[in-house]
């Protein structure tokens, strides 16, 4: 999967079904995505982007090399619009775990920044996080690569016999060439997760940060699993 800043529940039950998790990162980066930026509550309107600038965002790029054009100030712009959560049940704890992705980031890369930022929330929750990053994997990709064809190559070199997506790209895939390489094909179906936000109105499908302000780490596991479906080909 490719590496988002600090993505969406269904993400994160995706990383909670599998043993292993590719961070895809050898593509054409794409501006404007949930690479760089996500969604969370807005103090008096229905939500608000919050968004790590960079310094390169251009699709003339790999993902593996988009920067971030200063990784402090984008720290402090993500808690500045977080600090509205104040009166939510987990603020103090999920402020610190913001913190921590980005203090642990050690470059500029964005690409380190998400991981950063789904190893925290992994270790938060308590949801065993098992990565590698495609760029550092040294694969000798063929030429021509169509988007349904990076996955079953992918797949086939790290040995694994179970591929896991989210239902929402079943149309890229081919069933057939999976089974061709000895892997069985699966899609993730997660359903909607409604909870409370006093003071809010609930605005579904917003960055795990809103998730984490308004429930225990235990709520959010149980949810992972509960609201996943797996649907084989």
């Amino acid at each position: 999967m490719q590496p988002y800043f600090f993505p969406y529940m269904g993400h994160f039950a995706l990383i909670a079904a599998v043993d292993e998790w590719i961070v895809f990162d050898v593509t054409q980066y794409t501006p404007r995505t949930w690479m760089n930026r996500n969604r969370i509550l807005h103090p008096t309107q229905e939500w608000q982007y919050v968004t790590v600038p960079l310094c390169n965002s251009s699709i003339s790029i790999k993902t593996q090399d988009a920067r971030v054009q200063d990784v402090a100030a984008a720290k402090q712009s993500t808690l500045g619009k977080l600090s509205h959560y104040r009166k939510a049940p987990f603020y103090w704890k999920v402020k610190s775990l913001v913190e921590l992705a980005f203090d642990a980031t050690q470059s500029d890369s964005l690409v380190a920044l998400n991981v950063a930022c789904l190893k925290e929330v992994c270790a938060y929750l308590e949801i065993p996080f098992r990565y590698r990053i495609c760029s550092e994997l040294e694969l000798k990709y063929p030429e021509h690569m169509e988007a349904g064809d990076w996955a079953p190559f992918i797949s086939q070199h790290v040995g694994a016999t179970e591929y896991l997506n989210p239902l929402g790209g079943k149309e890229l895939f081919d069933s057939k060439i999976f089974k061709e390489k000895g892997i069985e094909l699966l899609f993730a179906d997660f359903a909607r997760f409604d909870y409370e936000t006093p003071g809010y109105t609930f605005e579904p499908h917003l960055s795990i940060l809103d998730v984490m302000m308004w429930n225990a780490p235990d709520v959010i596991r149980e949810a992972l699993h509960s609201h996943t479906t797996l649907v084989k080909v």
